[in-house]
């Protein structure tokens, strides 16, 4: 009898342990408790709240301390995303200041490096749960993965006086960023609980997310939250403008309030405090462009200006932009769309950059279309490089996306190369093998930039052992990592190009063409 009560007193002890082991300890942040789940040797929370909702009185105002709970609060689902500009609102919330963490440490004690990852959507969409996003296989190679939410559209942009009177800064309109930055202090004060290291804290992002992690690098308000910074088709390094144009899409805060102020006009309300009470589909009724703005806070002033000046947050850098970015963004279909695009934003450079991306006499070719490439990513990445090189004491490190298919003459994709944002799956590892444009050397290009990455975050440096070494860019050293077939150094695309462009976006700054663009 006794070794009867013996075996099933154990058994019972056995089956407690084993199902105690599905299940991590609660990890303790500043606001309580928090469960995850084992998932293949990596411990996930999804789901955490580092803000309060802001909603009601909060919607348009700067994010505030998540509230405290009793207990321990589930993370084991992501949280809904943010409403969208436009689009179906299932599966979306004001409610939306969440994040996630996926850590491979095994305590408290570890302090792994860390990587946040902030989306695109080019600031009007975007949610951390797209299944790309996923943070496992960046995790599986020795760093923390955070993905923060951020409100966008609207909700996230809106500049208005009455919000500006309203805020102890005298701005408006910066919402989605100082919602990163909230993420960012959250990381700080709460990583280590995780197995993170809070001092070896690295941004990436690509598109709209890629613009964020330039905008934190000349953000005061930024200041000691991260230590390297990646952007993927990136950057914002153009002038500010009254008329937007891709790579020319900031307003300054006067101007915003007054696109604000329309916006409000057009929802019908005669105030902030009625916009607030506002149902979300009645405000997404009313079309408008979101955009982060120069508001003298966030932004103080144009980034070029300040990297010029030593105004900025000084870390090793890795920037990159894929090789037909201009394919994705309705491309003129006839040349001479082309000629009259360019000579309606360029003003006396439009023959000049005519020459440098040129256009055949029956069709807009991939010569024509880099100017989008170059105006919207590819001079702001090499000016980031450049001005980072030159200014700073950290590392800058430029890459080139141009890895698909060898398309077939007879094919409607002949002469392209690789669109905007094809490079997000193969940094987060999640191919898509049965894909068309699919290539034999897929995994060798994903790997080697998920090690790149990881190295960036662990060293501040990409190189490393089983990847081809990754000089850092200078103008002395115009060394540039191209993602082809295979990785290779190569010099900066269309080099000579840029350098018209360069004249042009001088002259945006000058007297002359500050006036000519108003």
């Amino acid at each position: 009898m006794r070794n009867i009560l013996f075996l099933v007193t154990t058994a019972i002890i056995f089956a407690a342990g084993a199902g105690f082991a599905q299940q991590p300890t609660p990890a303790k942040v500043e606001e309580g408790l928090l469960q995850g789940t084992f998932e293949d040797g990596l411990t996930v929370y999804r789901g955490i709240p580092f803000a309060a909702p802001p909603v009601g009185d909060l919607r348009w105002r700067a994010p505030q301390p998540a509230a405290k709970w009793e207990g321990v609060r589930q993370a084991v689902k992501f949280a809904p995303g943010p409403l969208q500009s436009w689009g179906a609102p299932e599966g979306k919330s004001e409610d939306c200041l969440y994040l996630n963490v996926w850590t491979p440490a095994k305590s408290a004690t570890d302090r792994v490096p860390v990587l946040v990852w902030i989306y695109g959507g080019g600031f009007n969409g975007g949610s951390t749960s797209e299944p790309v996003y996923s943070g496992e296989k960046l995790a599986r190679k020795g760093v923390v993965l955070v993905s923060i939410a951020y409100r966008v559209g609207q909700l996230g942009f809106l500049a208005h006086p009455e919000l500006s009177a309203e805020s102890p800064n005298h701005v408006s309109g910066n919402y989605g960023l100082l919602d990163v930055l909230a993420g960012l202090h959250w990381v700080k004060k709460n990583i280590a609980a995780f197995g993170g290291d809070p001092n070896k804290v690295t941004i990436f992002g690509e598109s709209a997310g890629g613009i964020a992690v330039s905008m934190l690098c000349v953000s005061p308000l930024a200041k000691g939250l991260f230590q390297g910074a990646i952007s993927q088709s990136g950057g914002s390094f153009g002038p500010s403008r009254p008329t937007l144009f891709p790579g020319e899409n900031l307003k300054r805060l006067a101007d915003a309030e007054r696109s604000g102020k329309a916006y409000a006009d057009s929802a019908k309300v005669s105030s902030i405090a009625e916009l607030r009470k506002l149902d979300f589909d009645k405000l997404a009724a009313v079309r408008a462009f979101a955009w982060p703005i120069i508001d003298g806070y966030v932004i103080p002033d144009d980034q070029y200006k300040l990297y010029l000046a030593g105004r900025f947050n000084d870390t090793p850098i890795l920037v990159g932009y894929n090789s037909d970015e201009g394919a994705s963004f309705s491309p003129p279909k006839t040349p001479s769309d082309y000629i009259t695009g360019v000579k309606a934003r360029y003003g006396k450079f439009a023959d000049d950059l005519l020459k440098a991306y040129p256009v055949d006499s029956n069709k807009v070719p991939k010569t024509a279309r880099d100017l989008a490439r170059d105006a919207a990513f590819g001079w702001h990445t090499w000016s980031w490089a450049r001005l980072q090189s030159r200014m700073g004491k950290a590392k800058a490190f430029y890459y080139y996306f141009d890895h698909h298919p060898d398309f077939p003459e007879s094919s409607p994709k002949a002469g392209y190369g690789s669109p905007h944002g094809q490079d997000v799956a193969y940094v987060f590892q999640h191919l898509n093998p049965k894909s068309p444009e699919a290539t034999s050397t897929d995994q060798e290009i994903s790997e080697a930039m998920a090690t790149y990455w990881t190295n960036f975050a662990k060293h501040g440096d990409p190189s490393g052992e089983g990847v081809p070494a990754w000089p850092a860019f200078s103008d002395a050293n115009p060394v540039v990592m191209y993602f082809g077939q295979t990785p290779q150094t190569g010099p900066v695309p269309s080099a000579n190009s840029l350098k018209v462009l360069d004249a042009y976006f001088k002259w945006r700054r000058a007297p002359e063409g500050e006036s000519w663009a108003k």
